[in-house]
């Protein structure tokens, strides 16, 4: 008798699974950091990358002027607060990296 597989779900050698996770977070103070298209395109690549290096698959996403949404799915081995941090930390690390002028103005504690 053969099993019926679940629509959507992600099957592994170890299990199957359909986790989704949808994260907002907003820029510190509400500033309005992602304000050209330039921007906002360049913070979706760094999210990408950063998806990409942690095992992170990003089904939507949406960069606003003072916030981020995306609908993020990952296997069940990751902890969801690493996923965050991973997703959070490292790409405002970088993005402030590349824009020290967005980091004196408005952040002048230096975080996101």
């Amino acid at each position: 008798m053969a099993k019926e597989k679940i629509q959507d779900a992600i099957y592994t050698r170890r299990y199957i699974y359909n986790f989704h996770y949808h994260l907002i977070w907003v820029t510190k103070y509400r500033h309005q950091t992602f304000s050209t298209k330039e921007l906002v395109d360049e913070m979706k690549d760094i999210l990408r990358m950063v998806a990409k290096d942690n095992e992170i698959v990003i089904e939507k996403m949406e960069v606003m002027p003072d916030h981020v949404h995306v609908l993020i799915s990952f296997p069940p081995s990751k902890a969801p607060t690493s996923a965050i941090k991973a997703l959070k930390g490292r790409s405002a690390f970088i993005f402030l990296k590349r824009h020290p002028e967005i980091r004196q103005s408005q952040y002048w504690g230096g975080h996101l």
